[in-house]
């Protein structure tokens, strides 16, 4: 029985893992709520205590927090890069980005060196994830060799700020990319 428990509570610490930069950015509450209930009907049953569920709930609360910390971290990253390449403060790009305009404009003739800016600090950030084994020697390789056109998209896209809905809308971070 106690192998089960284990088993169980360490399949759903992974899954809640692996989600918790979904649910440090798309979570309202919703995500509590959710986890709540699927682990009070594991409580009901017997499959665990309620102790176990609050220490997965709490586990689950943190890694969100951790996760939440880390995007941050990574857009404070890329805004620093950007604005320093660029020479232009924050709020300016930030208001420029709302205005509809693309990095690319706001770059000007600086757009190659921004590319190339860009591409430094995910790579440096996919060479902390494999160094952290995060990730796979495999995976930054295939990380790697797509961030050159990804970047190169994400400069010379213009950005949808304030609309609702799945993939649209931005922050006031200026990059939404996952490195690692």
């Amino acid at each position: 029985m106690k192998k089960k428990v284990l088993t169980a509570a360490v399949a759903l610490a992974v899954g809640l893992s692996v989600s918790a930069t979904s649910v440090a950015s798309a979570d309202q509450g919703r995500g509590k709520e959710r986890i709540s209930s699927f682990l009070s009907g594991l409580v009901s049953n017997g499959t665990l205590t309620q102790s176990q569920a609050d220490a997965i709930t709490k586990a689950a609360e943190n890694a969100a927090v951790a996760a939440k910390t880390v995007m941050k971290e990574k857009h404070a990253a890329f805004d620093a890069v950007i604005t320093s390449t660029l020479g232009i403060s924050l709020d300016t790009l930030t208001t420029r980005l709302k205005a509809g305009e693309s990095l690319a404009t706001i770059a000007g003739d600086k757009k190659d060196a921004l590319i190339a800016a860009m591409i430094a600090e995910i790579n440096k950030q996919i060479d902390a994830a494999l160094a952290a084994g995060k990730i796979t020697t495999t995976q930054a390789s295939a990380q790697k060799a797509k961030t050159t056109e990804r970047v190169t998209n994400m400069v010379n896209k213009v950005k949808e700020f304030g609309k609702k809905g799945h993939g649209k809308g931005q922050r006031a971070s200026t990059i939404s990319f996952k490195a690692a």
